[in-house]
């Protein structure tokens, strides 16, 4: 067993530097399984007099993972013993790490999760522990923790990110082959409408039928 490799949590209070805050912490149990969850928004505000609606992207919401940990103080997994908290002395460690406030930050610690191709940046967004066994006096024992991760990018990456997607910025395309001017709009405007104002911006003439290679400005929207 003790060549396994187990989950790693790292704590730290900046995304940016992620200088760790005290020592790694190691799993007791590897998770069995965990879970990935990945969330695309969409705005339901339709047009009026339409009777249908095409989703328009809104944003994408950061990645969440869960999964479940073992705490076990029986002496069945690495001969650990109760002491005078039992689970609990663990628990409370797994806490430390990714719940209590660190400095002047006002926030719970930023955290990364490694284990073989796991690789996540996030906090702690709730953590459900279930005690499962019990001594003769209440100690327990044994507990299953069901926590949830949610992701977090340094803002400066964030910010990028967004704005790189945003129909509010200048956006240049390369035709393609296959590429009408109503297509393009649809992706860059979430709406195939606004190809007349391109081909005007453009000084395009001929705007079905557009030359593979050719650079087109799509300007920000006017609100």
């Amino acid at each position: 067993m003790s060549n396994v490799t187990k989950l790693k949590i790292v704590s730290y209070d900046d995304p940016k530097t992620k200088k760790p805050i005290g020592d790694p912490w190691d799993v007791m149990v590897n998770p069995e399984t965990y879970n990935k969850k990945v969330e695309i928004k969409y705005s339901d505000k339709q047009p009026q007099g339409t009777s249908g609606k095409q989703p328009k992207f809104t944003k994408i919401e950061p990645d969440k993972i869960e999964f479940e940990l073992l705490f076990d103080r029986t002496g069945v997994v690495n001969d650990l013993v109760p002491g005078d908290l039992g689970v609990d002395e663990d628990i409370n460690k797994l806490k430390e790490l990714t719940v209590e406030y660190k400095g002047d930050k006002h926030r719970p610690r930023f955290v990364g999760l490694y284990w073989g191709t796991l690789k996540f940046d996030g906090c702690l967004e709730t953590m459900d522990i279930s005690y499962k066994l019990f001594d003769g006096g209440g100690l327990p024992l044994r507990a299953v923790a069901k926590v949830t991760f949610t992701g977090s990018i340094e803002d400066a990456k964030r910010l990028a990110k967004e704005n790189s997607q945003s129909p509010d910025l200048t956006h240049i395309r390369i035709v393609k082959e296959g590429d009408t001017l109503p297509l393009l709009c649809h992706q860059v405007y979430g709406d195939s409408k606004y190809y007349i104002s391109v081909a005007a911006v453009n000084g395009l003439n001929d705007f079905r039928n557009l030359r593979k290679g050719e650079r087109i400005m799509f300007p920000p929207l006017e609100k």
